[in-house]
C-alpha cells in the first residue's frame, strides 16, 4: 500500500483545488520548490502521473482528480476524529505514528505491534508518546498484560485505519483507471455464503474482470464485523443482524434461508417414513455455535420438542466436522439448508421431513454506510446480487 506523507496530502488536495503550486506552497507555510518535491513524492507513492507540466503551469490529471476525491474522505475521516480530541493533532500526527498507534491497539502491545510493523519497539513507544502530548492524555492503559487503548485511543485509532482504508480504495481506483498497482477485494463471508453464492459469484466476477483479486476472510460474524468497522473487509456476506445492533452499517437483503435437519445415509432415522418426536429430541446433535442466529433458533427448536430433550450436542461452527460426524455415527444436525444443499443434491446427506418453525433468516451483503466502492467493487456487488436471485427473494 501508498505510505504517503500526510501534510504532502494536504498540499496535493489544494494544488489539485486551486491549480498553483504557490497557493499550495502558501497554504502549508513551504517554499514552492518544497511543494514541487512534495507533490513528486505523492505522484511516487501512488505511482501515477498526477499532473501535466507545462510552461504555463503545473496541472491536474484526470488521475489526480480522481485521487483527491478519496483523499478528501480519507482526511476529513482522520480531521473530524484528531479535532475532538486536540486541534494541533491533524497537523502533526504523521502516517507512521498513526500506523504504529493501529498496530498497538490491535495488538494490545507496544512490542508485538512494532513486530507486525517490521520496527523496533522504540520507534511504536516513541509515536505514541507524540501523540499523546499532542491529545495531553495517555492514549494505553498499561498493565502487566499489555497495553490496551483508552477510549480515546480506540477512537484516533479506528479513524486512522479507516482513513487508510480510503486511501486503499484510491489505489485501487487508479489501478483501475490504467495505472499500475494491485487490485483487490477483501471479502468477510460467513459459511452459507461460502457454499452458496461466493463460489459462483467469484467465478463469474472473475471472468468479466480477471486482474481482480479476491481474499476471503472466514472466521466468527462478531471478528468479521469488527473487520468491517476498521476497514479492514469491503464487504460481508451472511445473516443480516437487527437494525438496532448495526449502527453505522447498510444491510441489503438478497434471499431468505431456514434450517433443515439432516443425517447420514445409513442413520436409521435416513430411511424412517416418521420420526416419533421423543426420539428426535433424544438423539445427538451436531449444531452451530452459541450466540449465532442458527443456533438461537435451533436451541427455540429443541425447548419445543418438550422435557424429553435430552441428547447431547456438539457445537461448532465447521461445517466439515458436521458433515463427517453425521456420517461416522448416530448424529442429526440442525444446519442452513442452502448450506448442506449440495451434500443433499449428492445423496451425501439425508434430510428429514421435519420442519423447524420459525427458522427463516435473511441473507445479505453488509457494508459500511459511508462505504463507497471502486468500479470493480460494484461489479462484484452486481454479480453477487445476480448469483443470489436464483435463491430466491
Amino acid at each position: 500500500m501508498a505510505n504517503p506523507n500526510l501534510r504532502h496530502l494536504r498540499l496535493f488536495l489544494v494544488t489539485v483545488d486551486s491549480g498553483s503550486v504557490t497557493q499550495a506552497a502558501m497554504s502549508q507555510n513551504v517554499t514552492q520548490s518544497a511543494a514541487t518535491q512534495a507533490l513528486k513524492r505523492v505522484e511516487e507513492a501512488f505511482d501515477a502521473r498526477l499532473f501535466d507540466r507545462t510552461s504555463r503551469g503545473v496541472f491536474p490529471t484526470d488521475l489526480a482528480r480522481m485521487l483527491a476525491q478519496r483523499v478528501r474522505r480519507a482526511l476529513d475521516i482522520m480531521d473530524r476524529a484528531c479535532e475532538s480530541v486536540s486541534p494541533r493533532l491533524r497537523l502533526t500526527a504523521t502516517a507512521a505514528q498513526l500506523r504504529g498507534l493501529v498496530a498497538a491497539s490491535q495488538a494490545e502491545s507496544l512490542s508485538l505491534g512494532a513486530r507486525k510493523l517490521g520496527v523496533a519497539q522504540p520507534t511504536v513507544h516513541r509515536a505514541i508518546v507524540h501523540l499523546e502530548s499532542e491529545v495531553g492524555r495517555s492514549l494505553f492503559r498499561r498493565t502487566q498484560y499489555g497495553s490496551t487503548p483508552t477510549r480515546i485511543g480506540q477512537l484516533i485509532a479506528q479513524a486512522a485505519q479507516l482513513a487508510f482504508a480510503e486511501l486503499r480504495q484510491a489505489e485501487m481506483e487508479l489501478a483501475e483507471a490504467g495505472s499500475r498497482g494491485e487490485m483487490r477485494i477483501m471479502v468477510g463471508a460467513m459459511p452459507l455464503s461460502r457454499t452458496s453464492v461466493l463460489p459462483e459469484a467469484i467465478s463469474r466476477f472473475q471472468e468479466a474482470c480477471p486482474k481482480v483479486d479476491i481474499r476471503v476472510h472466514e472466521g466468527p460474524y462478531a471478528s468479521l464485523l469488527a473487520g468491517l468497522r476498521r476497514g479492514e473487509l469491503d464487504l460481508l456476506l451472511g445473516a443480516l443482524r437487527p437494525p438496532a445492533l448495526m449502527e453505522g452499517m447498510r444491510q441489503e437483503r438478497l434471499f431468505e434461508d431456514e434450517l433443515a435437519v439432516v443425517c447420514g445415509p445409513e442413520h436409521p432415522f435416513a430411511k424412517a417414513g416418521t420420526v416419533e418426536i421423543a426420539a428426535l429430541a433424544a438423539s445427538r446433535w451436531v449444531v452451530a455455535l452459541p450466540d449465532t442466529p442458527a443456533r438461537r433458533q435451533f436451541d427455540a427448536f429443541l425447548s419445543a420438542l418438550g422435557p424429553s430433550a435430552t441428547g447431547a450436542l456438539v457445537e461448532t461452527g465447521s461445517q466439515m466436522l458436521m458433515r463427517e460426524l453425521l456420517l461416522a455415527g448416530p448424529y442429526l444436525g440442525c444446519i442452513s439448508r442452502l448450506q448442506v444443499r449440495g451434500d443433499i443434491d449428492k445423496g451425501v446427506l439425508v434430510r428429514l421431513a421435519f420442519d423447524v418453525h420459525d427458522s427463516r433468516r435473511e441473507i445479505g451483503i453488509t457494508t459500511r454506510d459511508d462505504w463507497h466502492p471502486t468500479r470493480s467493487q460494484a461489479v462484484f456487488l452486481d454479480t453477487v446480487r445476480a448469483v443470489s436471485q436464483k435463491f430466491g427473494r
